[in-house]
């Protein structure tokens, strides 16, 4: 026998034959009328060579061919109706579950605390994993499922095939140690260009203050280069180096080395801080979780500053 040739909805009616033993109340369970009923059990004695049912009394009784049969074709109908047809779902109080976020390092500060601290009690059994990618990866990490959410400034991700959302806009803000005497607390241009700079650019990838800087022609005095904004916090304290970072670096560097923050000789571009998504997680109802949760944690009002 071909499967291909089988009508698995004759499964469900052999089903209910053999727990109700009627051809009249196994239409009524099945939502069939009696002929059509009637007309699916002449099928499956055509389909497997037996009568499976006969006549006893009040009752239709299975032949041994259908009790050898009942117990396979069970499960398989109710495999099919728990496995299969079953609607997904995800309940974050008892999955015990992974998730990757693909962000830099000042998302791991920025946006994972409120977070951690939302999964604590909604979902206490489920892990994050953060990540880093190079620019080009970025993409290919959602694409192939490496990473299942990217959280931060990713302007590549802007095309067909991503989802995105946005969570708020920021922008820079230049600090100095706070007994930094060669940064004064507002610059001209001039002494900013001149000034020596720590410049980050996580696994190298260019800032939207980059191409700014270098569409007005302006090239500032780089010292040093870092991959990690982290390490601003060892390397700013005692130095007379200054740093041009988003807005809530800053913040985050100053809760723990005395800084003082000097005004821009221009105003900085904004940056948008959205999520972002592949278009084959859209409907899947764990990342759909996930989302929710960054979006309603991370979200911030116009000007909304990071919050404690």
């Amino acid at each position: 026998m071909d499967i291909r040739s089988v009508d698995l909805n004759l499964l469900v009616v052999f089903d209910a034959m053999a727990r109700h033993r009627s051809v009249n109340r196994t239409a009524e369970a099945i939502g069939l009328s009696q002929p059509a009923t009637s007309a699916a059990l002449a099928r499956l004695r055509a389909l497997f060579d037996d009568a499976l049912f006969v006549r006893a009394g009040a009752q239709m009784e299975p032949t041994p061919r259908a009790l050898e049969l009942a117990p396979a074709v069970h499960r398989v109908v109710e495999t099919i109706q728990s496995e299969i047809l079953q609607q997904a779902g995800f309940d974050p109080l008892t999955a015990e579950r992974s998730f990757t976020i693909l962000t830099p390092d000042i998302g791991e500060v920025a946006f994972l605390p409120g977070v951690l601290r939302r999964l604590r009690h909604e979902a206490p059994h489920v892990r994050l994993q953060t990540v880093s990618r190079q620019r080009l990866a970025a993409a290919q990490a959602l694409e192939t499922g490496d990473a299942d959410l990217a959280v931060g400034f990713f302007p590549d991700l802007q095309k067909a095939g991503y989802f995105q959302q946005a969570l708020f806009d920021t922008t820079y803000a230049c600090i100095a140690c706070a007994r930094n005497d060669a940064a004064p607390p507002r610059m001209t241009l001039k002494q900013y260009l001149a000034a020596r700079h720590i410049v980050v650019r996580p696994d190298g990838r260019e800032h939207m203050l980059d191409r700014f800087l270098e569409d007005k022609g302006w090239h500032r005095h780089l010292t040093l280069e870092l991959s990690h904004f982290m390490s601003l916090l060892a390397l700013l304290p005692g130095s007379d180096l200054i740093a041009t970072v988003p807005r809530d670096i800053a913040t985050v560097v100053g809760r723990h080395v005395p800084l003082k923050q000097v005004e821009l000789p221009f105003r900085p571009p904004q940056i948008q801080v959205q999520q972002f998504w592949h278009r084959r997680m859209q409907d899947d109802p764990a990342n759909r979780w996930l989302r929710t949760v960054f979006y309603e944690v991370n979200r911030r009002d116009a000007d909304g500053q990071m919050p404690a």
